[in-house]
């Protein structure tokens, strides 16, 4: 392992679009395993936008991450919910929706639940 790395996201290993235009993944494999960086666009909803390639009723994937801009509804299956905005850390187990609140776009980086998101079934 290097004793320094330093990356881009704008050079990033993969880049996976949801659907229907609504933003993307970028992914940097890492050492540590895989760190992403998405952007949903105004719009965006897990449900709608990502369920189609994840082939499950609900986000399966835990995050663990960092709202760079805009604003998240989160709702997990069972109806607790919570609203994360800029500047805010969150932690998300399996279950779950998401969407973006407001018209500006929402930037998030991720460094546990991203592996496998969005990625086609």
């Amino acid at each position: 392992m290097a004793g320094l790395v330093i990356r881009n996201f704008d050079a990033a290993d993969e880049t996976r679009p949801f659907e229907k235009g609504k933003g993307r993944l970028d992914l940097l494999h890492t050492a540590g395993g895989p760190v992403g960086l998405a952007v949903f666009e105004p719009g965006w909803r897990w449900s709608e936008h990502v369920k189609p390639l994840a082939g499950t009723e609900s986000c399966r994937s835990a995050h663990t991450g960092y709202v760079v801009s805009g604003r998240l509804k989160i709702v997990m299956d069972d109806g607790e919910s919570a609203e994360a905005a800029a500047g805010d850390f969150i932690e998300v187990s399996p279950g779950h929706d998401a969407w973006v609140v407001g018209d500006e776009a929402c930037v998030a980086l991720d460094w546990t639940g991203y592996g496998d998101y969005a990625k086609p079934a």
